[in-house]
């Protein structure tokens, strides 16, 4: 399988590309002329999650996209940064924790818009945090990524030293294609996401308009890899020092992502 462009108004029916995942106190429903994603009074006894993907079912080596590409995405959420509970977001990633199909796991790869609220910490970039609003990649199934896995004990020990932290990942970081920026946007307005995915580079811009810098410009991911839009009540946990965590959370009342547009096309 091996996609060339998706169009989709959310004001139509959903295109027969896409495949629903929805569990727990997750759902989807219109919202005008937009698609709503949404959880309703989510705990943290049972995962929920509200989604639309294109690998369901499928190996990860037939998972539909590779570069180079461009992502459009018209959105916004219920709750501003901090407010939101769980995670979300939208973009290419590997699947890589076994959500939607009989899988192995793997390490991540992932060219993204996404968000993850406390007490997610996913510290990967040394000068993002490791939740909020960001553009970010990932590609820690490159070989030179691989390499450095007979060392992970003794640099895991050593990343709890903070001198040596600071001094080491910056050489550690760019093996694993990480690249992140916090997005400065409101989340709760209305705004265009777009995602350019190359074979080396991978550039995100938040409204573009003429010839704007990109917010981030980051190595990019190598393909394929299978697109997510998602909203869900979990939290997760991974730094270099060696905290590890996964769960879920309170989501009380209702918390959405609206979308109203999305094209995947080439570039």
């Amino acid at each position: 399988m091996n996609a060339t462009a998706v169009y989709q108004d959310f004001a139509a029916p959903l295109d027969p590309h896409w495949k629903r995942f929805v569990v727990g106190q997750g759902g989807l429903e219109p919202a005008g002329a937009a698609l709503r994603f949404f959880t309703h009074d989510a705990t943290a006894r049972r995962y929920s999650d509200a989604q639309i993907d294109d690998y369901q079912g499928l190996p990860r080596r037939r998972f539909p996209w590779r570069p180079p590409l461009r992502l459009t995405v018209r959105a916004r959420f219920s709750h501003p940064a901090g407010e939101l509970r769980g995670t979300a977001g939208f973009g290419f990633w590997n699947d890589p924790f076994m959500m939607t199909g009989a899988r192995l796991p793997t390490l991540p790869r992932a060219a993204w818009f996404f968000y993850a609220s406390p007490p997610s910490d996913m510290k990967l970039d040394l000068e993002t945090p490791g939740h909020g609003w960001k553009a970010a990649t990932v590609d820690a199934l490159r070989p030179s990524a691989l390499l450095l896995a007979p060392l992970a004990p003794l640099a895991v020990a050593l990343m709890n030293i903070p001198a040596l932290y600071r001094a080491l990942w910056p050489h550690i970081q760019p093996l694993l294609r990480v690249g992140e920026m916090m997005i400065p946007a409101d989340m709760t307005a209305w705004h265009t996401y777009m995602l350019e995915w190359g074979t080396e580079r991978a550039r995100f811009w938040v409204d573009p308009q003429g010839e704007v810098p990109p917010l981030l410009d980051a190595p990019a991911p190598r393909g394929p890899l299978g697109f997510v839009l998602w909203l869900d009540n979990q939290y997760m946990i991974a730094t270099p020092w060696g905290r590890v965590g996964w769960g879920l959370l309170d989501a009380p009342g209702r918390q959405w992502l609206e979308v109203e547009s999305l094209a995947i096309e080439p570039c």
